[in-house]
């Protein structure tokens, strides 16, 4: 694969993670519970750390991510997308964060499934276990909050 196409992969994801980081920070600034908004902070924060991954692996002479495969939980398939609301619950905002990093996953994984080319493949699969790893992190949280009675 040419430089070029990893730079222009690696920059996409990289504007994918400054979507995802206004995302939290408006979360921030949208939601009322001071527990939530230091939770979207957080969750900022995590994007602006892949922003900086993808950015240090860009100057790299890396072509391929490698992480250590993420169980996938597939609570993100028992819960709908909610939408962000002023009074929005901690559970319904975990759910919204879960369903974020499940789009960015699934788009990874779309756009792996239809190269052609075998490295690009492994590069968009490198870029979809980074979400997968997020998501199982929202996975964690949202059933300790949302089954909490389970406990």
């Amino acid at each position: 694969m040419k430089t070029d196409d990893i730079k222009a992969i690696i920059k996409f994801a990289v504007e994918n993670e400054i979507e995802a980081y206004e995302f939290y920070i408006g979360a921030t600034n949208k939601v009322k519970d001071n527990y939530l908004k230091e939770t979207f902070q957080e969750l900022a924060e995590e994007e602006l750390k892949h922003k900086k991954f993808l950015e240090e692996f860009l100057v790299s002479d890396i072509n391929e991510i490698r992480l250590h495969q993420t169980n996938d939980y597939k609570i993100a398939e028992t819960i709908d997308k909610p939408k962000l609301t002023v009074e929005m619950k901690f559970a319904d905002a975990i759910g919204l964060a879960i369903k974020n990093e499940e789009e960015a996953m699934d788009m990874y994984k779309n756009l792996a499934d239809i190269c052609i080319d075998e490295e690009q493949r492994k590069l968009f699969l490198g870029l979809m276990e980074m979400e997968k790893m997020h998501k199982a992190k929202l996975e964690e949280i949202y059933v300790n909050v949302a089954y909490a009675e389970v406990w």
